[in-house]
């Protein structure tokens, strides 16, 4: 898929998450094969008033294509949001959140509330691709609602403002995260624009990936929550549609180790307080599915320093593997 002057490689983008895609997650899922990441979105309107929190969620990873999301509802805030966004991070792509689901956002008019006021979003979108010189992507949802499935009209809203790329994730805002991902809704955003379509939604494995991509004719492939704990899904990702042999699993020690590396990589980003607080939920996705490591668990739950990571982990590789 082409992105402005970047052609990315075969494999998928890592979505943008809130409180998970943070620096260190996008780090090594870069290592391990993302196409593309994405950074946590970012409210603009903080960026206007030169909120550091939300400086710090910017830093972009080196290496790898990467896009600085942010999220709002008033044009001219986004334009100028996306330019301190792209002053701050050097980001290589500008993406525009409409499709976040959460009350706390949906009520302020922002994410996918954007989706029930087209005309407000081809705004957004226009004014933000006029005021940063980097290609300009938007991230929808099918629609507010079953009654309300409307992402081809705002895929073509998006490509009539100058948008390079549309993510559409197959599942309305009401929906949240449950049911099925309509990949059939995705095949008619791309037979209904020009630009790349990325498909986001069940691109949870790698048989799951080559599906969608054959049954939307996506240009690309975007994974989410299927990554927590799980990086090297974007390995084999990356390995089914190159047509290659999809590498297993590795051992849980080898994962482990990654695990760690991710955490220090947190450490060296946010500071250690910070960055044991949200190891602790790291670390347990990690752990997901792993026969008998409920007492490792429970550490995890009350690590306080990297010396507890680092412990813990030494545990966990020695008793469970």
């Amino acid at each position: 898929m082409q992105l402005g002057t970047h052609n990315l490689p075969v494999g998928a983008i890592l979505a943008p998450m809130a409180g998970v895609t943070d620096f260190a997650f996008r780090e090594v899922c870069a290592e391990l094969g993302a196409a593309a990441t994405v950074t946590e979105m970012v409210s603009a309107k903080a960026l206007c008033y030169q909120d550091k929190k939300s400086v710090s969620l910017l830093r972009r990873n080196p290496g790898v294509v990467c896009g600085a999301q942010i999220f709002g509802s008033e044009p001219e805030i986004m334009a100028r949001g996306a330019l301190l966004a792209l002053q701050h991070s050097g980001c290589d792509f500008i993406d525009i959140n409409m499709g976040c689901p959460m009350p706390k956002i949906v009520n302020n008019g922002e994410g996918s509330a954007l989706m029930k006021d087209p005309a407000l979003a081809g705004r957004i979108i226009r004014a933000v691709v006029e005021a940063v010189p980097v290609p300009v992507t938007v991230k929808m949802r099918a629609g507010w609602d079953k009654s309300h499935v409307n992402a081809p009209e705002l895929a073509r809203i998006a490509e009539e403002n100058g948008a390079a790329a549309v993510a559409v994730h197959g599942r309305t805002r009401t929906m949240l995260y449950s049911g099925r991902a309509d990949w059939d809704l995705i095949a008619k955003v791309k037979q209904t624009v020009r630009i790349p379509v990325i498909a986001n939604g069940d691109v949870d494995s790698a048989e799951n990936a080559l599906r969608c991509s054959r049954w939307t004719g996506a240009d690309a492939l975007m994974a989410g929550r299927a990554s927590f704990g799980d990086p090297w899904l974007f390995a084999q990702i990356r390995a089914a549609l190159a047509g290659e042999d999809v590498p297993e699993l590795p051992p849980l020690a080898q994962r482990m180790e990654l695990a760690g590396r991710q955490m220090e990589y947190a450490c060296a980003d946010k500071g250690e307080h910070i960055a044991c607080l949200e190891a602790r939920k790291h670390l347990a996705w990690y752990l997901r599915g792993v026969p008998y490591s409920g007492y490792y668990k429970q550490e995890i739950s009350r690590l306080q320093t990297m010396e507890d990571v680092r412990r813990i982990i030494r545990g966990i590789q020695r008793d469970l593997t």
